[in-house]
């Protein structure tokens, strides 16, 4: 009788054990899930950071040539400073869904005006002319492309947490250990995908 309670004591503390490293495991994973689409944000961070640094010295150059303007250049710096606001915000709390699509909306908002900003200078050859202008407009556009490389790496993050913290038994841990949903950071109008284009030849 002794034995038949050691044995099932024996047999219920392993019990036991077993689930509580297997929820310890669940919950480290998706620990390092979540890291992992933190640190991929991080790197869009340091590329949009990158080009609102660009933008003043754009503008800056633009001015001096195109005086009648300047409306098209206030509107240039105040959606370059919403944006860098905006991504200060997703920072701080990468994937939460308020953060990610106002910073969605403030990043199609300058991309737009610096559309607008480009067609614009066309009218101006002596801009278009401008070396400082041309390398400027090199490195924003560089710096797009590592933008685009960078939410890449960033949404592939996002779905493997997302999927990890759906999928049965995960779903339990996540659920119980607060464990929310990341959002994508993705662009829904095909024509905001991609960077502002000018022509200076």
């Amino acid at each position: 009788m002794v034995s038949f309670v050691g044995v099932f004591l024996a047999i219920m503390a392993a019990v036991i054990l077993l689930a509580v490293v297997f929820v310890v495991g669940i919950y480290n994973r998706l620990v390092g899930l979540r890291n992992r689409f933190k640190n991929a944000f991080a790197q869009i961070d340091v590329q949009l950071k990158r080009r609102y640094d660009l933008i003043p010295n754009l503008v800056e150059t633009a001015k001096g040539y195109m005086a009648h303007e300047r409306g098209t250049l206030e509107e240039v710096i105040t959606a370059r400073n919403a944006a860098a606001t905006a991504v200060s915000h997703a920072a701080a709390n990468p994937g939460d869904p308020a953060a990610m699509k106002n910073l969605l909306g403030a990043d199609a908002a300058l991309t737009g005006s610096l559309g607008r900003l480009f067609a614009v200078a066309e009218a101006y050859p002596d801009l278009k002319a401008n070396t400082t202008m041309s390398q400027l407009m090199e490195e924003l556009t560089s710096t797009e492309n590592k933008v685009s490389f960078s939410r890449q790496g960033y949404n592939d993050s996002v779905m493997t947490y997302n999927t990890a913290r759906e999928t049965f038994p995960s779903n339990l841990v996540a659920g119980l250990m607060g464990f929310t949903a990341a959002e994508l950071f993705q662009v829904d109008n095909p024509a905001e995908r991609q960077a502002p284009k000018v022509s200076f030849s």
